[in-house]
Order: C-alpha cells, then structure tokens, then sequence
C-alpha cells in the first residue's frame, strides 16, 4: 500500500484544531486524526466539526477505547469519524464489539498495543480479532518518567519489524520517534506515519507547535510519499 501521513490533533481547542488541519493537508497530509486530548475536550464535537470542514478526509478518533467498545464507536461514526482505536489491554470482548461496530457503521478499526505484555502477541490478537490496522506503541507517561528516573526506555523500533512481521494488517509506529525515525518507518514495513505530539504538537501546552511546522510537515510528506508501495500482509511474503 501507498505511505499515509497521519497528523495528530492533540490539541484542546476546536478553532485551533481546524486551522492545524487546514495547514496540515495543505502540506500534504492524508489522514487527520482527532487526538485524545480533543477527544476529552470536545468529545465528539471535534469530529463533527472537522468533518464539517473536510467532508471527503479520513478522520481518526483516537478514542483509547477500554469498555463500551460498540457504544464509544457508534457516536463517533455517526459524528463523521473513518476510523476509531480500541486498546489491546481492554477485555477481547470490547475489542470484538468494537470491530463489530465497525462492520455495523462502516468504518475501520485501529488497535492499539500500549502497555499489552509482549508487543508482537498483542499485535497478533488485534489482528485476529479483526482490526484493520495495528499502533505499535511506547506510551508517553511510560517513556517521560522512565527517563526522569534515569532509566531507558523502549523506542517503537526496537521490535517494529517483528510486529509488522507477526501480522497481515498495516502498522503504525507510535511513541517518541524523532522526525527522521517516523520518516523511516515505511522502511520497517510500517506504511502508516503519524506526526503528532511532540513533532508538530506541543505536549505540555496541547498547542501547535512553534516554528515552520507547515514546511517540516511539506518535507516530511515528500519524503514518506517517495516511498511508493510498501507490501503490507501477503504481499510481503510473496
């Protein structure tokens, strides 16, 4: 499959998101993604309103979905979203009842393997519960107060080739990755790039961050899209 630019919308404020999103697909991105924060914030407002503004854009709702999987997926397919995240950690039964929505409301579903025991094997019952795609991900309280404690903490990379390896579902990296690290992702196997917190948004304030982000998000979709296909699934193996 072609490389997907994913930006995350970690922000609180709906104006500002809208206006992020307007620069972000500007620069190229693909999919807009209504991060947790604007998901706490505004519910499903931020997906209403973005949809509102980009009818024919894919919306992720990073939900971090632990219980009322069908429910939590229901409202924000019916506000517009494309895509919603159910955790890996969450009972089997939620993520099943979520993928089940999916099917009932025709959008897709994004597991997530934060914090689940073995990265790989929670990938594989993502992938077997029916997730469209998988976030490989190292989480941000986990890596921050690791290294406070001076202790070292795992990047995403470290077994991406093993999840992207285990799986016939399209990965996304997520967790502290510097910009030429997210870049390289399709390298791993992994054709989905998500740019959020703290790349082009502040993770402390939940703002967009300072500087040239609409020149670093151009570049760093050149870059990804430069790729071409990245065999995904069987593809891979053949």
């Amino acid at each position: 499959m072609k490389p997907i630019i994913q930006i995350s919308l970690d922000l609180t404020s709906i104006p500002e998101a809208l206006q992020t999103a307007s620069m972000a697909l500007r620069a190229g991105v693909d999919w807009l993604e209504v991060g947790t924060p604007l998901v706490i914030a505004q519910g499903m407002n931020g997906v209403l309103e973005l949809r509102r503004a980009y009818p024919m854009t894919p919306i992720v709702a990073d939900l971090k979905t632990m219980d009322g999987g069908w429910l939590e997926a229901e409202v924000m397919a019916k506000a517009g979203a494309t895509l919603v995240v159910v955790m890996g950690q969450a009972h089997r039964e939620t993520v099943e009842l979520v993928v089940k929505a999916g099917r009932d409301f025709g959008i897709e579903v994004m597991g997530d393997n934060m914090a689940m025991p073995d990265p790989v094997q929670g990938a594989k019952l993502l992938a077997d519960a029916g997730c469209h795609y998988v976030i490989h991900h190292i989480g941000y309280d986990y890596r921050n107060v690791r290294r406070q404690r001076g202790q070292s903490a795992p990047s995403p990379l470290d077994r991406l080739r093993e999840v992207v390896e285990a799986i016939d579902v399209p990965v996304q990296a997520v967790g502290g990755l510097t910009i030429q690290q997210a870049i390289e992702t399709p390298k791993y196997g992994a054709p989905l790039v998500v740019i959020g917190a703290p790349l082009a948004i502040d993770p402390h304030s939940f703002q967009t961050a300072a500087g040239d982000v609409e020149g670093m998000l151009r570049e760093i979709c050149a870059k990804v899209h430069a790729y071409g296909d990245v065999p995904v699934g069987k593809e891979r193996k053949k």
